[in-house]
């Protein structure tokens, strides 16, 4: 089941684009203010967002400036009629397609099916694999044998690495440079810490391991022919 995000501060068009979206299917979450629409972000993590651009708090355009810093979940921007600065604006912030309200219920609905099927699509095209692991980059999303995996983003953004360089040891220096950025300083501890954490999401539910430790040198995710 797809979720969908639906930021707006009009309760009368939030709650009727929700009932009609469940009505087909979707999962939905709402939020009324810019901020608000962040924390769901992070916490119902939808596959999809409705974004309003006049928003308490945030504006819909600082709040998709900001979730593009994370992520490239499809987004598609509710605009008043006429607006067209807003949707010069909102496209090239990174929004997948705008809509202008008022709008009908079976456009809105073959709009979002357009762009779930493209960002899908795209994300399908760049998986990266290993055994019965998957990775989609452009939707930072990761599978185990079909299963997905709730991976924070600091969790995701090590597995990537470890996951474009399988069978090279990595050091724990060049990983806090990959996921934190080289301006940052992080403890080596730190490193220990997550990848302990992907160890228990992945090794411990595949009952085999992705992730080996290379003992003074840092760690190795292996493509299961290199000995344990």
């Amino acid at each position: 089941m797809e979720k969908v995000l639906i930021v707006e501060d009009d309760e009368g068009i939030s709650d009727f684009v929700s009932l009609e979206l469940q009505h087909e299917g979707y999962s939905t979450a709402i939020a009324d203010t810019g901020r608000k629409a962040l924390e769901q972000f992070n916490t119902f993590e939808p596959d999809l967002i409705l974004l309003d651009i006049m928003l308490p708090e945030l504006s819909g355009l600082e709040v998709l400036r900001r979730i593009r810093k994370m992520s490239e979940v499809p987004v598609i921007l509710l605009t008043a009629r006429g607006e067209t600065f807003d949707k010069v604006n909102g496209l090239n912030a990174g929004a997948d397609d705008y809509l202008a309200k008022p709008f009908e219920i079976e456009e809105l609905l073959a709009r979002m099916g357009a762009v779930l099927r493209r960002t899908q699509k795209s994300a399908s095209a760049s998986c990266i694999k290993n055994r019965d692991l998957e990775l989609y980059p452009q939707s930072m999303a990761a599978s185990l044998a079909g299963e997905s995996l709730n991976l924070s983003k600091t969790e995701f953004l090590m597995l990537k690495y470890f996951m474009e360089n399988v069978n090279t040891v990595l050091t724990r220096d060049a990983i806090i440079t990959a996921v934190w950025g080289k301006d940052h300083y992080i403890d080596e501890n730190n490193v220990d810490v997550y990848v302990g954490y992907l160890r228990s999401k992945i090794d411990q539910s595949a009952g085999e391991t992705y992730i080996k430790t290379v003992r003074g040198a840092g760690y190795m995710m292996t493509d299961g022919n290199i000995a344990k």
